[in-house]
């Protein structure tokens, strides 16, 4: 049986999205690299933005657990998913093969 990780109901997945998140914020601003990685989010924003709409347009998968507020056709959390998601695979990088900065970025 596995257990039930639905506590916070509607807003279970924008609470994970949101410590995620903070955790890529964090990490992010240790090594320097808000700006860069600032830069990477708003390019590849547009391209996962589409494929996000598109994928729940044609029912590829569906968000259970959500807040209901949709944004431009796609849920407030996948905004957010679409944010942290890079954010924290640049954070990660950044931190074991970034250089020593001086906290100017």
């Amino acid at each position: 049986m596995r257990p039930d990780i639905t506590v916070l109901g509607r807003y279970t997945y924008l609470a994970t999205i949101v410590f995620w998140g903070s955790i890529a914020g964090v990490l992010l601003r240790r090594a320097g690299a808000m700006r860069r990685a600032a830069k990477t989010v708003l390019l590849l924003y547009p391209v996962a933005y589409v494929w996000d709409w598109y994928t729940l347009e044609v029912g590829v998968f569906d968000i259970i657990e959500r807040t209901g507020i949709d944004v431009a056709g796609i849920p407030i959390e996948e905004h957010c998913f679409i944010v942290v998601v890079p954010s924290l695979t640049i954070a990660f990088h950044e931190t074991i093969h970034g250089e020593p900065s001086s906290g100017s970025d």
